[in-house]
């Protein structure tokens, strides 16, 4: 017989002849009873996974049924793959297969009645019938989960767990599997840690799973599909990964070493933020999640303002694609290399892995459909089981916006949130760490937090492993001195909501990780902020009062060439240790602006966002903007607190905006450019932060092009030097509008020292008149 042959149309099928003595190809079609024959053989429902029919010693392939997706593997290389419908099959869509023989179709809508025909050869091989699922999060059949994981983590069975786990769609899934001691000595409180870095690694646990195991927990570190030696392609944050997340939850929490039949998650930066992905579906037995220093929308990472973060948030996506290739993560290779077949069979679809940078640069502006699902404020109400995330303000990764995720975590209200200037890793503050440690005893481990003689012989071990600072002391906490666990989870679940640390890094051990001083608040943004109005005026001054003068601007020459692109040159580890060497450039006359206000009469608490209300004036049609609060102290220093981005033509707010948040569209159909000569409103929001200001200081605001004050965020900034113009009169008031929360600050000013915060000269600046 033969090559059947699906008619673009969708419903005829041809058989098509390659052995016509002319070397002319013959079309017939098919007739009554070679249909019935096809028809046959597709009732015949075939194990997900294997082919069958064909002819002339062809390979057999594999195909697997996935969330909106069907997955080939062991195909001929360079053959043609068609996904058919129905048992009178039509044609869905067609492909070749990889030099791997790997495919992967996707976008499919969910059905019982797929096939995959190979065509290779002259020969034709065809799957049995495929389901592909929806993306709800309960899977056709629980039974997937009955899976017996490796073992291993203790004496003389440390390498022993591990493993692979299956998901829904067949993927197997590189686990670690780690215990405090023999399973028959459990249960055990479990924890699991899941990302697309190296969890899975036998030969390197990740320090969250580090710290839970020395807690007597149970850790099971899972990479994410398409990394490591986990199967499947990678694609940033696809729903896919959240299901295989549900599917790894549920798995891990029937094995009969864990306690209670539940498990917690754990992890900070990319295992953090999965928790929020897997949350969102709602496995029945997860029990807790403790995301650390996270994001709260992709784009506020990649694009702030509308302009691209080529800096940290570029280099993370590069990373990534490199460690999505077959034997990209070292350890991979090495168990490729040592013989692990599992680890080699699973990079059958690696090159079906999206081009994560090309769709970095497609999406330059919010798509709902693309960005939506990549954006956690807009799922984290469906998270259900308690909550304790930490983030910081200046984060030089993640960015510190996640602050914004505390009004949408409405889902569940064991929810707590904990926030303070600082660096990537000072979610791991020593204060943070001590209520991390007792939520995960309380909501995990179900027992009294009990074992603060062991996180006080940890502490300093673990800040100058983490951190190279010495002398950090973890704090006595008085839930451990509760008299037993009802009396100790009612003292937890009263605390406040929200925990802001302020002056992190200016205690007695100048840069140490260790506040001044803690506020505590039911919220956020903390209920009753008032929105302090900073007005521009005249000679670089910031004043109270709303201009008077019918004339009056500022000017300056966009360009970011003039200062270095970022203010620190080490690795990302190095701005973690007490004292960074930071290179934080002095503002460059004629290219920026600043405004600095006079001496403050008290004390003033800011916490919440902030809005630069800018009239624009631009000799371009479209000009990128960065404004920076920073405080001039009494002292002579200038410090930075925070920054703020706005690609100009992506200027038009959210009717959900606020007078101290304005938040864009970010919407292509949205985009304004600017008439030049006219002013136009740019509100450029501030990052969220928390800051003291002292009595005595003063507060400066800054107008710039992108760069030169955020550690490793560095701008793909528009072409060209634009002369822009601030505005500061009656008719068109450019100001700052801060959110003022109190005045009570119960210690003095702290060294210059405050982690994230960097200092240099307050020097006067004098900012061009028009």
């Amino acid at each position: 017989m033969g090559e059947p042959h699906v008619d673009p149309g969708g419903s005829t099928i041809i058989t098509r002849s390659k052995s016509s003595r002319s070397g002319a190809r013959r079309f017939t079609t098919v007739g009554l009873l070679g249909l019935i024959g096809l028809v046959s053989v597709a009732c015949n429902r075939l194990p997900v996974g294997l082919s069958s029919g064909g002819s002339g010693g062809a390979a057999t392939f594999q195909a697997h049924g996935s969330v909106e997706q069907i997955w080939v593997v062991h195909a001929q290389p360079g053959a043609t793959l068609t996904v058919v419908r129905g048992n009178v099959p039509r044609t869905v869509t067609s492909a070749t297969a990889d030099a791997n023989g790997g495919m992967i179709f996707r976008q499919l809508t969910p059905g019982t009645d797929y096939r995959v025909f190979q065509y290779a050869g002259g020969t034709t091989t065809r799957s049995g019938f495929l389901d592909v699922m929806s993306q709800a999060p309960t899977p056709p059949s629980t039974s997937i989960y009955h899976q017996t994981l490796n073992v291993g983590g203790w004496a003389g069975h440390e390498k022993d767990g591990y493993g692979y786990l299956t998901t829904r769609d067949g993927t197997k899934l590189a686990v670690m599997v780690r215990l405090p001691g023999p399973p028959d000595k459990g249960p055990y409180p479990t924890v699991i840690e899941y990302s697309g870095y190296s969890p899975a690694d036998p030969d390197s646990p990740q320090p969250m799973t580090q710290l839970s195991g020395l807690m007597g927990y149970a850790t099971v570190g899972i990479n994410i599909r398409g990394t490591g030696c986990s199967g499947g392609a990678f694609d940033y944050f696809e729903r896919l990964q959240s299901l295989d997340g549900y599917d790894a939850v549920e798995t891990v929490a029937r094995q009969p070493w864990v306690l209670g039949n539940k498990v917690g998650m754990v992890g900070i930066s990319y295992p953090g933020i999965s928790q929020l992905f897997v949350g969102a579906t709602q496995p029945p037995h997860l029990e807790a999640i403790t995301p650390l220093s996270v994001i709260d929308n992709t784009a506020t990472t990649l694009d702030p303002g509308g302009i691209l973060n080529d800096g940290f948030a570029l280099s993370w996506g590069k990373d990534r694609v490199h460690d999505s290739k077959a034997g990209g993560q070292k350890w991979s290779q090495k168990r490729m290399d040592n013989g692990d077949t599992t680890c080699q069979d699973n990079m059958g679809v690696r090159l079906q892995t999206p081009d994560l940078l090309a769709k970095i640069y497609a999406n330059t502006h919010y798509i709902p459909a693309v960005a939506d699902p990549l954006n956690p404020s807009k799922f984290v109400d469906k998270i259900k089981v308690p909550t304790f995330m930490a983030c910081q303000w200046q984060d030089e990764q993640t960015g510190g916006h996640c602050a914004n995720l505390v009004k949408h975590f409405t889902g569940t209200s064991k929810a707590w949130f904990n926030f303070t200037n600082g660096t990537h890793v000072d979610s791991l503050d020593p204060a943070t760490f001590v209520h991390w440690y007792d939520f995960l005893e309380l909501y995990v481990a179900h027992r009294k937090p009990s074992n603060g003689a062991l996180l006080k012989a940890l502490g300093p071990a673990i800040y100058k492993t983490a951190m190279n600072v010495d002398g950090v002391q973890v704090p006595d906490d008085p839930i451990w001195a509760q008299p037993d666990y009802a009396h100790a989870l009612a003292a937890f679940n009263a605390l406040p909501k929200v925990r802001v640390a302020f002056d992190n890094g200016g205690s007695t051990t100048p840069g140490n990780p260790v506040g001044t001083f803690e506020k505590a608040y039911s919220s956020f943004p903390v209920p009753g902020t008032s929105a302090q109005a900073w007005y521009f005026g005249p000679g670089g001054t910031l004043t109270s009062g709303k201009p008077t003068a019918a004339t009056g601007h500022d000017h300056y020459v966009s360009d970011p060439s003039v200062r270095p692109r970022a203010d620190f040159g080490g690795s990302t580890s190095d701005i973690w240790v007490a004292a960074p060497a930071w290179n934080w450039t002095q503002l460059v006359g004629g290219n920026a602006l600043a405004y600095t206000s006079k001496p403050l009469s008290s004390n003033e608490v800011m916490a919440g966002f902030g809005s630069v209300d800018l009239w624009l004036t631009s000799s371009a049609t479209d000009t990128d903007l960065q404004v920076t609060l920073t405080e001039i102290r009494p002292d002579g220093k200038e410090e930075y607190v925070q920054s703020g981005w706005l690609r100009a033509s992506d200027r038009k707010l959210d009717p959900a905006s606020t007078v101290l948040d304005p938040i864009a569209t970010a919407l292509a159909s949205d985009v304004r450019l600017l008439t030049p000569g006219k002013a136009s409103l740019a509100r450029v929001g501030l990052y969220p932060f928390a800051h003291a200001f002292r009595k005595g200081s003063r507060i400066r605001i800054s107008v710039s092009a992108p760069g030169g004050d955020r550690p490793f965020w560095t701008f793909t900034n528009l072409p060209g030097t634009p002369l822009n113009s601030i505005a500061r009169t009656a008719a068109l008031p450019s100001r700052v509008v801060l959110p003022l929360v109190g005045t009570n600050v119960p210690t003095p000013l702290p060294t210059c020292t405050l982690r994230g915060e960097p200092c240099h000269d307050a020097l006067a600046f004098t900012n061009t008149a028009g």
